[in-house]
């Protein structure tokens, strides 16, 4: 099996395949395709939301990366987790999902899944029999985030994969905060393996996508009857710039990882700081688990400020490289609030029980200089103290 830059840059891109040759996939902006007799009309390419080349192309790369069968590519991470629950799921079955999720994944369960009939129970998922406790009769899916936005918790996948299989239970791993390069959901028992391309994937904060990676075909199926269905499809022009994200995936992630590790023992250390939670520190409870399961620790980390959410907004809005704003993944450090922006759509008495505190600031830290970023914090430090 060749390795993963060698995947991430040849897959779905090999110059014999291209009608010219072509090093780089071109883009295929049409949106049908003619045929030259009526009996052609159900074979190849017809219509680009149910195929179109560049597409194909980046699902080829997409699931070349988290070692699937198949991939699938949407116009957003939102679309699809919507995709995979409309695929999968009906009215009255159940959905186990981790606590700590992405506000945005928890407003569409809560505010839009439950209005069909789908239910859903939320669990401190760190530890596995936490998960089999709750399972029901109805249950069909357990939903994990490991590490979790934004406290980067961590799931066993391996454990919790065993406990969902003895009862036919399908697993999803959202792996955006980990990336391809550092984790593999599938290879550990995941039935399904979810990103937001719009992070680390497409990596420069210039497309919103989201992908879906699997090997079991009645569930591929499943999802590709959907994906054309319900039509949430990833442009041509968009595929194209996130296969060009994608080549530079691995040598990004080391980055973004030396960087935050840097980071996160700055922090741990700064006399302002109450508590950082980063998988990389010996310090977080589960980094033995980070070990065995992921080969890399991420460029994402949070940190709780002393003091409460006035020092929090004077420490962000004091700072001038990261970026005061919401999304992850791209070359560019960025810097927010959740209890006032990723996830303000849940209840403050909600967010407190997970643990999101006002004080919560959570950083996704670029690929520049590291020295410039602990500059521009201590920035934010001083501010705090006048």
């Amino acid at each position: 099996m060749r390795g993963f830059s060698t995947k991430a840059i040849h897959v779905g891109e090999d110059p014999r395949e291209m009608q010219h040759g072509d090093v780089v996939s071109p883009i295929h902006l049409t949106t049908t395709f003619a045929k030259k007799s009526v009996r052609e009309v159900e074979e190849g390419y017809v219509y680009s939301r149910s195929g179109n080349p560049t597409r194909d192309r980046l699902e080829r790369k997409l699931a070349a990366l988290e070692n699937a069968k198949y991939g699938l590519a949407f116009s957003s991470g939102l679309a699809a987790e919507s995709t995979i629950l409309l695929a999968l799921l009906k009215k009255g079955d159940h959905v186990i999902a981790f606590d700590d999720l992405y506000g945005g994944t928890k407003r569409l369960f809560n505010q839009v899944m439950e209005r069909f009939g789908i239910e859903f129970t939320y669990v401190d998922a760190r530890e596995p029999e936490n998960v089999r406790s709750v399972i029901k009769e109805n249950t069909k899916m357990i939903w994990l985030e490991t590490p979790t936005n934004p406290l980067l918790k961590l799931a066993d996948i391996k454990a919790i994969s065993e406990i969902a299989h003895e009862r036919d239970l399908i697993v999803v791993v959202d792996n955006t905060f980990a990336s391809p390069y550092f984790q593999n959901p599938l290879d550990l028992g995941a039935d399904i393996v979810l990103h937001s391309v719009t992070k680390y994937i497409g990596g420069h904060s210039d497309v919103v996508g989201g992908a879906v990676m699997v090997n079991d075909d009645e569930i591929y199926e499943k999802l590709k009857f959907h994906q054309n269905a319900v039509g949430a499809i990833l442009s041509p022009f968009d595929s194209w710039l996130v296969m060009r994200g994608i080549k530079t995936l691995a040598v990004r992630m080391e980055r973004h990882e030396k960087n935050a590790i840097r980071i996160a023992k700055y922090l741990e250390e700064h006399p302002l700081v109450e508590r950082v939670y980063y998988p990389g520190l010996p310090s977080h409870p589960q980094h033995e688990l980070a070990r065995r399961q992921m080969r890399g620790f991420g460029g994402m980390l949070s940190f709780e400020l002393k003091g409460g959410l006035k020092e929090a907004i004077k420490f962000v809005e004091s700072l001038e490289i990261f970026a005061l704003a919401e999304s992850l993944g791209g070359v560019e450090s960025l810097i927010e609030l959740p209890a006032l922006m990723t996830h303000a759509s849940l209840p403050k008495e909600e967010r407190e029980k997970v643990g999101i505190k006002d004080s919560l600031i959570r950083v996704s830290v670029g690929i520049e200089d590291v020295e410039d970023l602990i500059e521009d914090l201590e920035r934010g430090f001083e501010a705090v103290r006048r």
